[in-house]
């Protein structure tokens, strides 16, 4: 990835961005150009928005062959994420034992190191949840 791409993805990479319609007010993330329900009437009415990153484990599984560059990082929880707004999302838990994650667990996200290019140096971020009190 290019300097120039990496800094323009820095508001996604920092914050969950999805697009809400206004017309029925369905969320999407990933964010869409256009609602698959609404279409037409969607059109040049999707804004972006801001998800809160509050959410809730509805399906979990534990990794312990990582695929390569997390192969230090075994084993990990990824999950999947049903968020406040809607959407759902997969997404690696953090911050608590293994065997603490459950079904029905409350998350919220936070912001992590993902992973770091070797030739580089560079650190790359984005999110990850954390279990939330």
């Amino acid at each position: 990835m290019g300097v120039a791409r990496f800094w323009r993805e820095i508001p996604q990479r920092y914050n969950i961005l999805a697009n809400e319609c206004g017309s029925c007010n369905r969320v999407f993330f990933p964010p869409k150009e256009s609602c698959p329900d609404c279409r037409r009437k969607s059109m040049g009415k999707m804004k972006e928005v801001k998800l809160s990153g509050k959410g809730e484990v509805i399906t979990y599984t534990i990794i312990h062959v990582g695929q390569e560059g997390f192969e230090e990082q075994v084993p990990y929880a990824i999950a999947i994420i049903k968020l406040e707004e809607g959407p759902q999302i997969t997404a690696q838990i953090v911050d608590c034992e293994l065997d603490e994650v459950k079904i029905g667990m409350k998350v919220e996200s936070t912001f992590r190191k993902i992973k770091q290019d070797g030739s580089t140096g560079a650190i790359y971020y984005g999110y990850k949840f954390i279990k939330r009190n």
